[in-house]
């Protein structure tokens, strides 16, 4: 694939306090496009970052037929740039697109519009503890007429945001409100894709919560609102008498990329991870006993989040008197060190910008 390349002539002042970045709120100078029409992907080009010109019958504003994904890029102390298993999230988007009817990018263009972006912002990526560029990749339907049915045309784009971390306290435990009336998917819907629609389905239930004082929602499953599948941001797991349990992936939890390597690497250190039903009941009653060890959140944003309070109607259990566990500690080190090239990959699971 061959990417022309537009540079920016006004360039933004980068942060001096990479401590500061948070999370999604600063952009860089650029942005990845390419266009799809006559039955094909073209055009791709990396151009300043700007606004869309975008129809205002654009069926994405009326129908939602859109995925997106997200990844990061680290700066190692020998200050090169690596990509964490970039492929999974190529793989994943391919199966949202499929999901949602929209013409999939392949994975070595996926890859390579990652990498040529990185490039080009080379100099937006942070190097300090617990920082990152964030990588947002999404397609959207931008035929410009109403009537429900897939478009015909489509933009790729991506974006990229040098962040730190996803929740202002950082590895600090959050607080869990478990949401048991609405529902986030359920079987046959596009639970397992990465797209808008499932985000928009859960904003209500997250501003409630965290005008409760709680930090995300636990969504139950669609058909008996019992068993727990993942928390609006995060695949979840929750360590029971020294067994880690975590929702199957079979079309209604969204199949994370870190929550992947988590299992990987568990399964390594000898636990044992069941990925299957487990319902809120259990969850709570092990709370009540003292045997829910730790619970912890996975994903690209956060890596790992440690859960220090569960909120199910009147029930509240305090876990790891709410300080992060150290089976949680240790995936969160390893993990970063990882990315950061600071510790053996021996997965290969980092791919290098050259």
């Amino acid at each position: 694939m061959e990417i022309s390349v537009q540079l920016s002539t006004t360039r933004k002042e980068k942060p001096q306090d990479e401590t500061t970045l948070g999370f999604g709120r600063l952009f860089t100078d650029h942005m990845f496009l390419m266009d799809y029409s006559n039955g094909s992907w073209h055009s791709p080009r990396i151009v300043p970052y700007g606004p869309f010109l975008i129809d205002p019958s654009a069926k994405v504003l009326h129908y939602a037929q859109e995925v997106f994904e997200g990844l990061k890029a680290y700066r190692t102390q020998q200050g090169q740039i690596q990509l964490f298993r970039p492929e999974c999230n190529a793989e994943r988007m391919i199966d949202s697109c499929l999901r949602l009817h929209i013409p999939p990018v392949s994975k070595e263009d996926f890859i390579d519009a990652i990498k040529a972006l990185v490039r080009v912002e080379k100099e937006w990526v942070p190097s300090a503890e617990g920082t990152s560029l964030y990588l947002r990749p999404f397609i959207f339907a931008t035929q410009p007429s109403l009537g429900v049915h897939a478009s015909s045309t489509y933009t790729f784009c991506i974006i990229a945001s040098p962040s730190g971390s996803y929740y202002a306290h950082g590895l600090q435990p959050t607080r869990i409100y478990v949401e048991d009336e609405k529902i986030r998917t359920a079987p046959g819907l596009t639970g397992f894709a990465k797209c808008g629609g499932n985000y928009a389905a859960s904003i209500y239930s997250s501003q409630i919560a965290q005008q409760m004082g709680f930090d995300q929602v636990l969504w139950l499953d669609g058909i008996e609102k019992r068993y727990v599948e993942e928390v609006g941001a995060m695949n979840i797991f929750f360590k029971i008498q020294g067994v880690l349990y975590t929702a199957a992936c079979t079309g209604t939890v969204l199949p994370g990329v870190t929550r992947r390597s988590v299992i990987t690497l568990c399964k390594e250190w000898g636990y044992t991870v069941q990925e299957g039903p487990l319902s809120i009941e259990e969850v709570m009653e092990a709370g009540r006993k003292g045997t829910l060890e730790e619970v912890f959140g996975t994903g690209t944003a956060a890596v790992i989040s440690p859960v220090g309070v569960l909120k199910w109607k009147e029930d509240l259990v305090q876990i790891h008197h709410e300080e992060i566990g150290p089976l949680s500690q240790r995936l969160y080190e390893e993990l970063i060190g990882i990315q950061r090239g600071q510790k053996e990959d021996k997965h290969h699971w980092m791919m290098l910008v050259d």
